[in-house]
């Protein structure tokens, strides 16, 4: 992945302490710290505490991983178990291991 020296900035709608809500936070964690290390920031908004706040990002279902920053703006929704799907839809290429 090239290094753009950008603070990647995800968004994680939530709706309290749901299996759903804590895997999709778990997994979300996890593929930052493989691929994004020390250049991320998660924000989780839970939505039955601030419920305004799903309008900003058009938030339809939960939970929803919403990707601010680098642009564009992408929107995933479920617990992101898929790390393949979560990766692409994030815009996220894997660097190459070397063999």
């Amino acid at each position: 992945m090239e290094d753009t020296g950008e603070i990647w900035e995800l968004r994680l709608y939530i709706a309290g302490k749901t299996a759903k809500s804590v895997a999709a936070l778990e997994n979300l964690k996890k593929y930052c710290e493989e691929y994004l290390k020390d250049k991320y920031v998660i924000e989780v908004i839970d939505l039955l505490v601030h419920p305004q706040l799903a309008e900003g990002d058009q938030i339809l279902a939960i939970p929803t991983l919403v990707k601010k920053v680098p642009e564009p703006i992408r929107k995933i929704i479920g617990d992101l178990s898929n790390k393949e799907k979560v990766l692409v839809g994030l815009n996220i290429r894997p660097a190459k291991k070397p063999e």
